[in-house]
This record gives structure tokens, sequence and C-alpha cells, in this order.
């Protein structure tokens, strides 16, 4: 799934990558479990972030080994719908992201739209705060 993921950013950050199918691109993009979601017409950011977690959820409540099993239980109980917030990065950049996980207190899950994937933030005194851990939702989610 990696190599799939590079090409297609590569294709993504050069512009050529535009609006796909499995028929056009072949069999390895239908690894990429979300992959539909993002290509479906007519849904909002929030649907299309949703299905993606949803995909990742599936396929790991169906998984033989037991501890990504209860990582998925405890992250869907942690799930609310996406929104809109403000994630500060170092160096002072702040960019609107998408809240996808309630906040322990601690740590919360958030989808990075410009960037196509997951961060665990930790909550500070100015909101939100990225601190590198980035990928899938669930892998965000099951490092802390």
């Amino acid at each position: 799934m990696f190599c799939c993921m590079r090409s297609w950013r590569q294709r993504r950050s050069s512009g050529d990558a535009g609006s796909f199918s499995y028929k056009e691109n072949g069999p390895e993009f239908s690894k990429i479990p979300w992959l539909h979601v993002m290509l479906e017409r007519d849904l909002s950011i929030g649907e299309r972030i949703t299905g993606m977690i949803q995909a990742e959820l599936d396929e790991a409540l169906q998984s033989r080994d037991q501890v990504v099993r209860r990582t998925a239980e405890a992250f869907r109980e942690t799930l609310r719908p996406p929104r809109e917030i403000t994630v500060n990065f170092s160096g002072g950049l702040m960019q609107t992201c998408w809240s996808v996980s309630r906040g322990d207190g601690t740590y919360r899950v958030v989808y990075m739209p410009r960037a196509g994937y997951f961060s665990l933030c930790v909550e500070s005194d100015f909101g939100p705060l990225d601190i590198g851990v980035h990928g899938p939702a669930l892998g965000c989610f099951g490092s802390v």
C-alpha cells in the first residue's frame, strides 16, 4: 500500500492525479480501503473524512490481531462528527484542520486536508498542537 500511496502523492503534487477510478489505474489502488470515498462526488468534506475513518475501522475490526480490534473499538468510542478547528504547528504556523475524536484532555486526532492524512495533536493553552505523529487515523490514535 505504501508504494501505491507514494505514487498517488507524486501524481497529486505534480497536478497529474486529477479524478480517476479503479478501472483507469488498475488493481493496486483497490488496496487503499478509503480511496473510493475520496473519489465520490457530491460528498462534503465531513462525509469524506467519516468514510475514511469507517473504512479503517471496518478493516481493523475484522483483524485477527486482538490488539488491533481493541484499539479500533476504543477509537470508535471517542469519535465525533468532524468539525473544523485551527491547529498550531511548530514555528507559529496555523492551519484549518478537522477534529475527528473527542480529546481526552491531553490528545485528539485531527484530519489535515492539505496533507491528506491524520495527525495526533496535544491540547495546549493555545489550542491543538501538532506533535508530528501522522498517518492513518487508527495509527495516530493507537500511538498514545
